[in-house]
């Protein structure tokens, strides 16, 4: 999952060398952090929070899989 985050955020922001992800696993979910250089925080949240959305949605699509809970934070 975090690879997953990792690509797609690289590929939408002006510096992808600022990007990072950190995974924390619980017992029955896992929280992916998204952290992105100040500039880059609204080409990540996108209009109204759709590429946000649909990031998330792509994660947990990939999380049913596995039979886990997946949250994405944007830091």
């Amino acid at each position: 999952m975090k690879e997953l985050v990792e690509i797609i955020a690289k590929a939408l922001v002006d510096n992808p060398d600022k990007v990072s992800v950190n995974e924390v696993n619980g017992e029955q979910s896992i929280i992916i952090e998204l952290k992105v250089a100040t500039d880059d925080m609204g080409k990540v949240i996108g209009k109204q929070g759709r590429i946000a959305k649909a990031i998330r949605t792509v994660v947990k699509a990939a999380a049913t899989k596995e039979n886990k809970r997946v949250v994405v934070e944007i830091i």
